[in-house]
C-alpha cells in the first residue's frame, strides 16, 4: 500500500518557508543594526579570554578589562590599515608609468580591433567619447554613492566597536537571559551550545588570521622573488581578500595583475598569476583544511550558497559572516531534536552508519 506525507508534515514545511522568507526580509531591512550587532558578537567571543584573563590574574573590573581588550584588538586592526596606507603613497611615483603602459596597452588593442574587426581608428574614437561623456555625466551620482558608502563603512565600524564592548561588558547576563528561557532540564545543553559557539568561534577567527598570514608571507616572498613592486603591500592585500572565500584570490590576481603590468612586463604578470595559483592550491588543500576547516565542520555546497546568498544579503559583509553563521546554526540545530536532519545536511560526515545512527536518535526519542 502506497505511503503518502501527512498534511502536518506539509503545514511544518510552510511554517518553516514562512519563517525563512521572515527571517531574510528582517534581516534586509534591518542590516544596519543587524551586520554590528553580529560582527561585534564574534569579535566579543574572541576577545573573551583575554578579558577573563585580565578580570582573574590581574584583577581588574569587567568594565576595564573589556575595553582594554578591545582598544588593544581594534590598534591591532588599525595598524595594519596604517601600513597599508604608508605603502600606498609610495603608488604614486609609478603612476606615469603605469599611465603609460595602459596607452601603450591601449594602442595595441585598437591595432588588433582594426585589423581583425575592421572597426576603423575614427569609429573607435567616437564610441570612446561618447562612453567618457556618458561616465562624466554619471560622475556626481558616483560621488555621492562613494560619500554614502564612507559614511555608512565608518557607522559599521562605530557601532560594531559599541556592540563587542557591550556584549564583553553583560556576557554572563545574556547567558542567564538564555537559561531563563528555557526549562531547568534543557540547562545543560544551553550551556553546551554556549560553550561549543564560543569554541568554534574562537577557534575559526584565530584560524582565519593564521591563514592569512601563511598566505600573505607565501604571496610575499613569491612577489618578491619575481621581482614585483610593492611586494609587502600586495601580500597583505592578498591576505585580507583571502578572508572573502573563492572571491578574495580573484580579486588579488586582477589588482596584482594590473600593478604588476604597469612596472614590470606581460611575462611578469604571467609568472605573477602562475604563483597566485599555486599559492591558492596550497591555501586551499594544506592551509584551510587543518587551520580554517577543522574548526567549522560545514560541507562546500552549503558554503557556497551561504557566501552567494550573504553577498547578495550584506555584500561583502555577508560573505564574510557566512561562515561562522553557518558553523553556529549547525552547532544549534545538532543539539535540538526537531533540527538534527537540518545539521545533517549542513555538515560534512555523509557517511551510512552516521546516518543511521542519527536515524535511529530521532525515531527512539520521538517515540
Amino acid at each position: 500500500m502506497t505511503k503518502f506525507l501527512t498534511l502536518p508534515f506539509y503545514i511544518k514545511l510552510a511554517c518553516t518557508l514562512i519563517s525563512i522568507i521572515a527571517i531574510v526580509y528582517i534581516a534586509r531591512v534591518g542590516q544596519a543594526i543587524i551586520v554590528p550587532f553580529i560582527l561585534g558578537s564574534l569579535f566579543a567571543l574572541l576577545l573573551t579570554p583575554l578579558g577573563s584573563w585580565m578580570e582573574r590574574k590581574l584583577r581588574m573590573p569587567r568594565v576595564l578589562a573589556s575595553l582594554i581588550s578591545l582598544l588593544l584588538f581594534f590598534t591591532l586592526l588599525i595598524g595594519v590599515v596604517v601600513l597599508l596606507g604608508s605603502q600606498m603613497t609610495n603608488l604614486k611615483e609609478d603612476w606615469p608609468a603605469f599611465e603609460r603602459q595602459v596607452v601603450q596597452g591601449m594602442e595595441v588593442f585598437q591595432d588588433w580591433i582594426s585589423k581583425n574587426l575592421h572597426i576603423n581608428y575614427s569609429d573607435q574614437m567616437e564610441y570612446l567619447s561618447d562612453t567618457l561623456t556618458k561616465s562624466v555625466s554619471r560622475g556626481t551620482a558616483i560621488l555621492g554613492v562613494a560619500l554614502l558608502s564612507m559614511s555608512s563603512t565608518f557607522i559599521l565600524l562605530v557601532f560594531t566597536f559599541l556592540y563587542t564592548f557591550f556584549i564583553l561588558v553583560y556576557r554572563r547576563h545574556v547567558v542567564r537571559f538564555l537559561l531563563l528561557l528555557n526549562h531547568d532540564r534543557h540547562h545543560n545543553i544551553v550551556l553546551d551550545i554556549v560553550s561549543q559557539v564560543q569554541y568554534v568561534v574562537k577557534r575559526y577567527l584565530i584560524g582565519l588570521f593564521l591563514q592569512m598570514i601563511i598566505v600573505a608571507t607565501m604571496t610575499f616572498i613569491a612577489l618578491t622573488a619575481i621581482g614585483v613592486k610593492y611586494s609587502l603591500m600586495l601580500a597583505i592585500f592578498t591576505g585580507i581578500f583571502n578572508v572573502l572565500p573563492y572571491v578574495g584570490i580573484f580579486l588579488s590576481m586582477l589588482i596584482i595583475a594590473l600593478i604588476t603590468f604597469a612596472t614590470l612586463s606581460l611575462m611578469h604578470v604571467i609568472l605573477v598569476l602562475v604563483a597566485l595559483i599555486v599559492i591558492h592550491f596550497i591555501d586551499s588543500n594544506f592551509v584551510v583544511p587543518k587551520i580554517v576547516g577543522s574548526k567549522v565542520q560545514v560541507n562546500s555546497m552549503v558554503a557556497m550558497m551561504a557566501i552567494f546568498f550573504g553577498e547578495l544579503l550584506w555584500g561583502i559583509s555577508g560573505m564574510f559572516l557566512a561562515i561562522p553563521i553557518l558553523a553556529i546554526c549547525k552547532i544549534v540545530f545538532d543539539r535540538i531534536l526537531e533540527l538534527k536532519p537540518w545539521g545533517f545536511l549542513l555538515g560534512e560526515d555523509d557517511d551510512k552508519d552516521h546516518y543511521m545512527k542519527l536515524k535511529k536518535e530521532i525515531c527512539d526519542r520521538k517515540s
